[in-house]
């Protein structure tokens, strides 16, 4: 059945469920493009309801770049959505034309239903880069700014909420770099960055995170190609996957570390920018992602069914990882 839409690209995704009903908001661009790798300059968010995450009901695109020249006027990228006091909140990854879609920034929309409207709070930036902790752009180091992928927690952790985000550290080997980082805010709108709550050492990048507690132990989801492993995981892997991982604590801002093996990767990319969800159907865990390189060796832009999990000493795997492929 998959998440599919004729005239449309789809990939990364993020979820939220209330009242039995499954919301999938999701990246999306025109077939018409032609060029898949052309998608993510020509984007906007999409919405998809269902009540059994199989059977889809898209509704539209509901977000955008700005019209007008502003921050995130080049791209609106991958983010999350939370319920806070009755209102909705969206955050967003965006980018600028001026700055030919390089630098990534953090934005936040509000809405009074999860249908939307959604509005921009402010001018929608809510977080930029603090190079204290962060790396900063530039020619030669790596192909962006990374500071993307916003994932919020929607319930207050010692007085306030927590933001966790694609980014990298400034220092260290160029694929030991990527880092998932934090900042709080006491209200949702006033943002102040924090040193990350995964130190890197293992990847260039760890992008799409999500993350979510169960039974006692928190997981961050993450995805990532394998040229983008550091060179010892890469040698301990035998090259490498692309796909998606996790990491594991037993506190939301850590330490972290990855857990071993990979969840589901393989080469060329199968599927990416995974997600773990409660199955409202058969009430585990599975995972979703969005179908990358089919068997024609093009890309297929659309999400998967669920995949069912087990859970092994804390850890997951693939249920039927074979049937899977």
């Amino acid at each position: 059945m998959t998440l599919h839409i004729n005239d449309k690209f789809i990939w990364d995704f993020w979820h939220y469920e209330e009242a039995g009903q499954q919301h999938l908001f999701f990246l999306q661009a025109d077939r018409a493009i032609g060029n898949p790798d052309l998608r993510h300059w020509n984007v906007s968010i999409g919405h998809a309801v269902s009540t059994d995450l199989r059977h889809w009901t898209p509704k539209g695109t509901v977000f955008a770049p700005s019209a007008t020249p502003a921050w995130d006027d080049c791209t609106t990228w991958t983010g999350s959505v939370i319920k806070v006091d009755g209102g909705y909140h969206l955050f967003y990854t965006g980018t600028s034309r001026a700055e030919n879609g390089m630098r990534q920034r953090i934005g936040h929309a509000v809405a009074a239903s999860i249908d939307g409207p959604w509005e921009r709070v402010g001018s929608g930036l809510a977080l930029d880069l603090d190079e204290r902790y962060y790396e900063e752009h530039a020619e030669g180091r790596w192909h962006d700014r990374a500071l993307r992928d916003p994932w919020v927690l929607p319930e207050k952790i010692d007085g306030v909420y927590h933001m966790f985000f694609t980014a990298r550290r400034n220092d260290g080997p160029l694929y030991e770099r990527g880092v998932i980082g934090h900042a709080v805010s006491p209200d949702l709108v006033q943002w102040q960055a924090m040193p990350p709550v995964y130190q890197g050492g293992h990847y260039g990048q760890l992008e799409v995170p999500q993350v979510f507690e169960r039974e006692g132990r928190w997981y961050c989801v993450f995805c990532n190609v394998a040229p983008h492993w550091s060179e010892a995981m890469r040698a301990q892997h035998g090259g490498g996957v692309s796909g998606t991982h996790y990491l594991v604590a037993d506190h939301p801002l850590g330490p972290w570390q990855p857990a071993p093996g990979f969840l589901d990767g393989d080469m060329p990319c199968r599927r990416y920018a995974g997600k773990i969800l409660r199955d409202p159907v058969t009430g585990g865990d599975c995972l979703m992602a969005f179908e990358d390189t089919g068997a024609d060796g093009q890309f297929v832009g659309r999400i998967t069914d669920p995949i069912a999990l087990r859970m092994e000493n804390g850890l997951y795997h693939l249920d039927h990882p074979l049937a899977a492929r």
